[in-house]
């Protein structure tokens, strides 16, 4: 039986129509249709869906890849615009092979324990791989335990140069318990760095700038939770086990 609204349609092409593109809705008018004939459609739609219920998952599967491409694009844009901060910024720890044809950017927290489940994952990558350059973001956001700890990276990093910075890093990574003065005098005596002078750098305005930054940065970029990645210009937000990156970098590559 038809229905007859401005365009004549069955119920099922309307309902499979409608299924298929959340949006067509909005170009159907409903307005001309009588109390009786509402309620037939809506019957005839439900009937089809109660006969056909993959349509409803197709629907979701359409509608999800669609909004996954969006987010994609935008991501895309968000990486570009402010590529200089992310790929430049003239302070964040580089490591890997700084001539890596893939570049990967980490925000993290050693507070996260996503962040430390990540880290021996994204080590293997890095050594395993060998092409990859890798950029460190401090991004201290679960708190003042989270902000001691890179305020004492970066000033480990000031004082002392990039490869204490490094060994301090592992190390709050793994770290048990919270970084008290003197659990963090200990770790920078048994890495053999000058406890009172990384301690005494700490308050350093420049710290305190850095982190700044990379926060502003964070909100540029939609980032609001650890860790989160960038591979060259796709974002990653969340922990990807080691097969997905390098999936992910493999792909960069073919892309490339």
């Amino acid at each position: 039986m038809l229905t007859r609204l401005k365009r004549p349609a069955t119920a099922l092409t309307l309902a499979a129509g409608m299924l298929a593109s959340p949006l067509a809705a909005q170009d159907l008018d409903f307005s001309g249709m009588t109390p009786e004939q509402r309620q037939a459609f809506g019957a005839q739609v439900r009937e089809y869906l109660l006969e056909n219920p993959e349509v409803i998952m197709e629907a979701v599967n359409a509608l999800e890849a669609k909004q996954a491409q969006q987010q994609a694009a935008a991501d895309d844009q968000l990486v570009a615009d402010n590529s200089d901060a992310l790929f430049r910024d003239g302070y964040s720890w580089v490591g890997g092979n700084p001539d890596g044809d893939v570049t990967i950017i980490e925000f993290s927290d050693y507070r996260c324990g996503y962040c430390r489940r990540a880290f021996p994952e994204v080590e293997e990558l890095i050594e395993s791989d060998g092409n990859i350059r890798f950029i460190m973001k401090e991004f201290p956001i679960l708190g003042e335990a989270s902000v001691t700890s890179s305020r004492f990276a970066i000033a480990t990093q000031l004082e002392a140069g990039d490869d204490a910075y490094k060994s301090v890093h592992d190390a709050l990574m793994t770290l048990e318990g919270e970084p008290s003065e003197p659990v963090l005098r200990r770790l920078a005596d048994t890495l053999g760095l000058d406890a009172d002078a990384i301690l005494a750098r700490m308050s350093d305005p420049e710290i305190t700038r850095r982190i700044q930054e990379t926060r502003e940065l964070a909100t540029r970029l939609q980032i609001n939770g650890t860790p989160s990645f960038v591979f060259e210009s796709e974002m990653l937000r969340g922990y990807v086990p080691l097969d997905g990156m390098r999936d992910l970098v493999a792909q960069i590559r073919a892309e490339g």
